[in-house]
């Protein structure tokens, strides 16, 4: 392979004979970093206001799932490992007293709110959209003093971004095995650092190329804590490349789309009209959801079927012959699998039947390690059988019980709770949150949380909101976590 004038490959066969690559007057259409640049430098708190109750509401859930794992040993042990090289203590770690290095924090913040898989989810390409934005630009918000205004303007962006780009290269890309939510969140976070900056179009369009050098995360690690560094580095080193676009730093102008761009190298060629159409005026954040369970958003309807089915069978549960899970291919791919551990419990189609049908209840406490290792839910996952239903859409399922009696009873979930169809209400991101600082052993105070994340728009520093948050108390050490 060599490459012409235009940059564009050659390919030449050893016979003697060369064949070209079909040309494309790329000079006269505008990069994909340069467009979105464009857009996030010109969007000001007037064009994305509409949309700032639901950024709110992300921000909460994030503020709900960080807390909800704070005090997780993955997160204190990223916290050890970090503590000995963060800079100036200037940012914020949402459930503790002490603070780090906007960088530090980023990547803590984002790992924390990622790591129960009880984040929001963008439905379309399965983004978690507000770990790799919210925790980069809270840091540098708090870093450099800036108001709620303009976090929330970010974050809106940012989420736009990240999901745009997502949309051009879905589902291939996750299918692929690329985690979608670290390789599309850096360039949200990147983005939406950019802006904070102040950077012009030009610099936002490098940060933006620079992201595209650092993606990275794949599927095959989400059952480990693999899967939430990836998601930390997304949003750190998003930021990291708003900072080095700020000094000054370049990236190619076709990072994303060009023949040997992020886009081809990581898939195939992406959908540009679906990552481009609409920009400005519809929003990606307004298809944002949130979920009432810390599981794989495609096993909600598994839950809500045998929560439905529960309330049938009434005290018979120890009648269950037998339970049939119906789904998509997606469905039988995440979750037909043993369970080992509690990561694996929360990709389970086999757990998450055995919590809604035994149980009657799903949260924090039904996928830790304690219950997963139950000897009657682990009798029951044995009962559990998945079967493919290609007509089934992704995200739904049927659950068919088998009774000793010989009765069988079936429930099919299209549209779980949580879904865009049956949204969770503000009221329930609030007991969300109020829950997470419980499970999470926090000693934040939860209503203060939710005070300050709905009045977000009128804080004129967050730097100050974010402090008031942390508990006066002298901070526990990382140790005795």
């Amino acid at each position: 392979i060599t490459f012409g004038v235009d940059r564009l490959p050659r390919i030449v066969i050893r016979s003697g004979k060369t064949r070209k690559t079909p040309r494309v007057p790329q000079a006269s259409i505008p990069s994909v970093s340069k467009t979105l640049a464009d857009f996030v430098a010109s969007s000001s708190w007037a064009d994305v206001e509409a949309q700032s109750a639901e950024a709110k509401r992300s921000i909460l859930n994030f503020f709900a799932t960080a807390l909800g794992s704070a005090r997780d040993p993955v997160v204190t042990a990223a916290m050890r490992t970090l503590a000995p090289f963060s800079g100036a203590a200037t940012s914020t770690i949402i459930g503790h007293s002490q603070s780090m290095d906007a960088l530090c924090a980023s990547f803590l913040n984002a790992v924390s709110a990622n790591l129960l898989d009880f984040d929001d989810t963008h439905p379309e390409t399965i983004i978690h959209p507000a770990a790799p934005v919210a925790a980069p630009i809270l840091a540098l918000a708090e870093t450099r003093k800036l108001a709620g205004r303009a976090v929330l303007t970010a974050f809106v962006l940012g989420v736009d971004v990240e999901c745009r780009i997502g949309n051009a290269v879905s589902p291939r890309h996750y299918a692929r095995g690329w985690h979608i939510t670290s390789t599309c969140g850096i360039f949200g976070a990147a983005a939406a650092c950019a802006k904070l900056l102040g950077l012009p179009a030009e610099g936002i369009a490098n940060a933006i190329g620079l992201a595209a050098s650092q993606s990275a995360g794949n599927v095959e690690n989400l059952p480990s804590a693999a899967k939430n560094v990836s998601v930390g580095n997304a949003a750190r080193n998003g930021l990291f490349a708003a900072l080095l676009a700020q000094q000054g730093y370049e990236a190619a102008p076709r990072a994303i789309e060009g023949p040997l761009g992020w886009a081809r190298t990581m898939g195939d060629e992406p959908d540009l009209a679906r990552m481009l159409d609409g920009l400005g005026k519809t929003w990606e954040i307004a298809k944002n959801t949130y979920k009432p369970y810390p599981a794989g958003i495609v096993f909600h309807s598994v839950i809500d079927a045998c929560l439905l089915l529960r309330e049938r069978i009434g005290r018979r549960v120890d009648q269950i012959d037998s339970v049939t899970v119906q789904g998509s291919a997606l469905l039988l791919a995440r979750g037909d699998r043993a369970v080992n551990n509690e990561r694996d419990a929360r990709v389970s189609i086999h757990h998450c039947v055995a919590c809604g049908l035994l149980l009657g209840t799903a949260g924090v406490a039904e996928f830790a390690q304690e219950t997963v290792v139950r000897p009657d839910i682990a009798r029951l996952r044995q009962k559990v059988r998945a079967e493919l239903d290609a007509q089934m859409p992704d995200g739904a399922a049927r659950v068919t019980l088998r009774l000793s009696s010989g009765e069988i009873l079936t429930e099919t979930v299209i549209w779980p709770r949580g879904s865009r169809a049956a949204p969770l209400g503000d009221r329930d991101l609030e007991q969300k949150l109020r829950e997470g600082v419980r499970t999470g052993r926090s000693d934040w105070d939860a209503d203060r949380v939710i005070d300050a994340v709905w009045g977000l728009d009128t804080a004129d520093e967050v730097a100050a909101l974010l402090q008031s948050l942390r508990p006066p108390s002298a901070s526990r050490q990382m140790t005795s976590n």
